[in-house]
């Protein structure tokens, strides 16, 4: 918004880099200052909070009464910010958000049925998958649309799959590429669904990958950038960075109250939207593998879940004490705290491998 209104004014608006900085600042300081009373006021609306699992560690039985659907805060700060300081011409801009707020509500109303009815079961998963897969097609049609009529974009760009570590490849996946991004876009925002266990587990993580493609955007939307580090050009994705920056502004006010011990939880609102934001993002800048490592932590996750999940339908055992895997350390004895932070710390080094394939061409 202050681009169209003052970008002829002020040529500083004109910088992508500034922009996203603002929008870092912005999104943290809605949380800072609206934070607690958003907090009470879900607190007496939502009574008894989240549920807890019953068959959980003995130490999450304390965390009851503990109002979710902090996402909705999250949620509001980063599009606030993204309207202030993005771009609205950009076409791009627009796909993140409408896969960011499109996630929103089907986690929202998971999170509704499951306050509401203080139970874990929240909406029917058929009618969740289906509207996940239902807004991923719609986001990945319009993204191959956008690359596939840019100038100067090579052949069939739109529906063609770019490896790390090479630098000339382009593998055109045809109408497969629809099903691929589908994949990594609800693939993601499930993985970080799952990782959303543990009071500031998933956050920080979170922000880590909002942060590492913040750069990579805007390197890959850069054509100077692009050419010296030899990966693919893609015309006008640099201005989502804002939407990152913004991520990860969001996610520094939300952990001020999401830290141990927590006083709100972020929900499926939250964690299925923002996955589904770092998902859309891979697509459109054409890193779906850089994500993998990246976002390594939540793959390891989601991996846990259905190693877990497979091992006791054929064997009837299990592999792991609890899944998603942080309950399983929990139950090895480790404290909250030492599996978060731990976790964290993976979620860094993940992060800074998949910098590295930047310029390992």
């Amino acid at each position: 918004m202050l681009y169209e209104l003052l970008g002829d004014q002020l040529n500083i608006l004109s910088y992508i880099t500034f922009r996203t900085a603002g929008a870092v600042v912005t999104a943290a300081l809605i949380l800072f200052i609206f934070g607690k009373p958003m907090i009470g006021w879900m607190r007496v609306k939502q009574g008894k909070g989240q549920p807890i699992r019953s068959d959980g560690p003995e130490s999450h039985f304390a965390k009851r009464g503990t109002p979710t659907m902090g996402g909705v805060m999250i949620l509001g700060a980063v599009l606030i910010s993204s309207l202030i300081w993005g771009d609205l011409r950009n076409p791009y801009l627009w796909i993140l958000i409408g896969v960011t707020i499109g996630y929103g509500l089907i986690g929202f109303i998971d999170d509704y049925r499951k306050v509401t009815k203080q139970g874990t079961d929240g909406l029917s998963s058929k009618i969740r998958l289906a509207a996940e897969f239902g807004i991923a097609f719609a986001a990945v049609v319009a993204i191959s649309h956008l690359q596939n009529t840019a100038p100067g974009a090579p052949e069939n760009f739109g529906t063609s799959l770019a490896l790390p570590f090479f630098k000339d490849i382009l593998i055109n996946l045809s109408w497969f590429s629809f099903i691929f991004g589908m994949l990594v876009i609800v693939g993601a925002g499930n993985a970080v669904n799952l990782t959303d266990g543990l009071d500031g587990l998933a956050i920080m993580p979170v922000m880590i990958a909002a942060a590492t493609f913040g750069l990579i955007v805007y390197l890959v939307g850069n054509f100077k950038f692009a050419d010296y580090l030899q990966v693919h050009f893609v015309r006008n994705v640099g201005d989502t960075a804002i939407i990152l920056g913004a991520v990860v502004g969001a996610g520094l006010g939300f952990l001020w109250w999401n830290a141990p011990p927590a006083q709100i939880f972020m929900g499926d609102t939250g964690s299925l939207a923002l996955g589904g934001l770092l998902g859309v993002t891979a697509v459109a800048t054409k890193h779906e593998f850089v994500l993998a490592i990246v976002g390594g932590l939540f793959v390891m996750e989601a991996l846990s879940v259905i190693i877990q999940v497979v091992s006791f339908k054929l064997t009837g055992k299990r592999v792991f004490r609890m899944a998603p895997i942080h309950h399983h350390f929990e139950k090895k004895g480790w404290a909250e705290p030492t599996v978060v932070i731990r976790f964290w710390i993976i979620a860094t080094i993940l992060a800074l491998v998949g910098l590295t394939t930047l310029k390992l061409r």
